[in-house]
């Protein structure tokens, strides 16, 4: 739950570190805008907050002055408005990043704020498809679209989700450019980051059904999926399909498109596939992303420890 701050609160030579820092995170981190935009309201939210406690607008210098307890005056305030200890926990890292890259460059040393434990919260798994409810899944939205073009659409998108690991703003981000889809994808992902992936007959031929049978002529940098005017194909239209194929197969809200990423790469793992590699094809930074985006359990993962480590 975010709160727009008071930038009058803010004074101008923090402000000018906040843009600094984002500008960093952009050029060296290649941070995502989304990403950029929550670091910012997060930081601004927590600047403001601290100009009021501490009785008004203050300079640079203020920051190494604030204390444990204004830390926890903070996180109650956050708690007053509702805000979830994943989401507090989201900001704080954000916050100490802030204060990390500020203290290294205007000798400041945020002892309270670098200290600062972020609360406890329950990390949701995924919750994936069975095999046969996400080649169901597949099946069925391409059977209850009126046209056939775009019935071969929307199960070439579902196909790229569920057999190549693709987020659906990646799916919906190929050009016609990339028709026909080669063996290996070059993907870039979030914070521009680029991983390759290999691609299964199985979608190169969905692709290249759809491409055949749409209508509309599409430039060679252009999206490939339009919608049924021509315009570029949003995601929410493909949530809608699926969201109706759901109710027609009798499984739960939990039935996304992203959920078929989520099965992707726990039926990887679940023929035999090794974290690294699945984290890699994911564009996952961290393994204990890719452990939680698969929804291992201890077992699978001793086995694969096991398996690996030299002295085990």
């Amino acid at each position: 739950m975010s709160q727009r701050a008071d930038l009058t609160l803010i004074s101008p030579a923090i402000r000018d570190a906040m843009e600094h820092w984002l500008s960093h995170e952009r050029a060296l981190k290649s941070a995502a805008d989304n990403t950029l935009s929550a670091y910012a309201t997060d930081v601004a939210g927590f600047v403001a907050f601290m100009a009021q406690h501490r009785g008004g607008r203050q300079g640079l210098s203020s920051l190494a002055a604030i204390a444990t307890r204004d830390m926890r005056a903070w996180m109650a305030h956050e708690r007053s408005r509702g805000v979830s200890s994943r989401s507090l926990a989201r900001a704080l890292s954000a916050i100490k990043t802030f204060f990390r890259w500020i203290s290294e460059r205007h000798a400041l040393e945020p002892t309270a704020v670098l200290l600062a434990r972020a609360p406890k919260f329950e990390r949701k798994l995924p919750r994936p498809l069975a095999e046969d409810a996400a080649h169901d899944m597949i099946e069925t939205v391409e059977f209850q679209a009126q046209e056939d073009w775009i019935a071969a659409r929307d199960a070439a998108v579902l196909t790229l989700l569920y057999g190549c690991g693709l987020r659906i703003s990646e799916a919906l981000g190929l050009t016609k450019a990339d028709d026909p889809l080669p063996d290996v994808l070059r993907i870039t992902g979030k914070g521009g980051k680029q991983r390759l992936v290999p691609v299964l007959p199985v979608a190169r031929a969905a692709v290249r059904r759809y491409v055949e049978l749409c209508p509309f002529n599409i430039g060679a940098k252009d999206p490939i999926f339009r919608g049924k005017r021509g315009g570029v194909l949003g995601p929410g239209l493909v949530q809608k399909s699926m969201r109706t194929a759901r109710m027609q197969l009798g499984l739960p809200a939990s039935a996304t498109p992203h959920a078929l990423r989520h099965s992707f790469a726990t039926h990887l793992l679940s023929a035999g596939g090794d974290l690294r590699t699945i984290q890699e094809l994911l564009g996952h930074t961290s393994l204990s992303t890719t452990q939680t985006y698969t929804a291992v359990d201890t077992a699978r993962l001793m086995d694969v420890y096991n398996a690996a480590h030299p002295k085990a």
